[in-house]
């Protein structure tokens, strides 16, 4: 369980020592998923009141949320993310209670001045998708 744990959380990108930033945590988010991330950075998780400049983000959303919300609060967390830093959007997967359409997520994104890229399936009840500034290309 921790090894599935850690590779989960290695598909973030995170590293030893860095400080995430967790946006819009709930009752329903994946503990494991959130413990994989802690197990690699070494660091706990700060929430979104945390003000000074983090090295990564996620953000759990939900459908049903307001698409005009999701682009506010990308924006809001872009200000204290550290150029280049990851930034994750987890959303549940097509067929669970709160899936969000990838729509969504992209169009959001664009209106926050980012790009998102396809979702990735980290487990069976949680996709991740990636989003980065507009001409950032890929990490080398």
């Amino acid at each position: 369980m921790v090894e599935t744990t850690r590779k989960e959380a290695d598909i973030f990108g995170f590293h030893s020592g860095d400080i995430i930033q967790e946006w819009l945590w709930d009752d329903d988010v994946d503990d494991t998923i959130r413990e994989g991330i802690e197990s690699v950075t070494g660091e706990d998780l700060v929430d979104e009141d945390y003000d000074s400049a983090v090295d990564g983000v996620i953000l759990w959303w939900r459908d049903g949320d307001d698409e005009d919300a999701l682009s506010d609060t990308i924006m809001d967390a872009v200000d204290v993310l550290n150029e280049g830093g990851p930034f994750w959007v987890l959303t549940p997967k097509p067929g669970r209670k709160g899936a969000a359409s990838a729509n969504t997520v992209e169009n959001a994104a664009k209106t926050s001045g980012m790009n998102a890229a396809t979702p990735q399936t980290l487990n069976a009840d949680w996709n991740a998708i990636r989003l980065r500034a507009f001409g950032k290309g890929r990490e080398r």
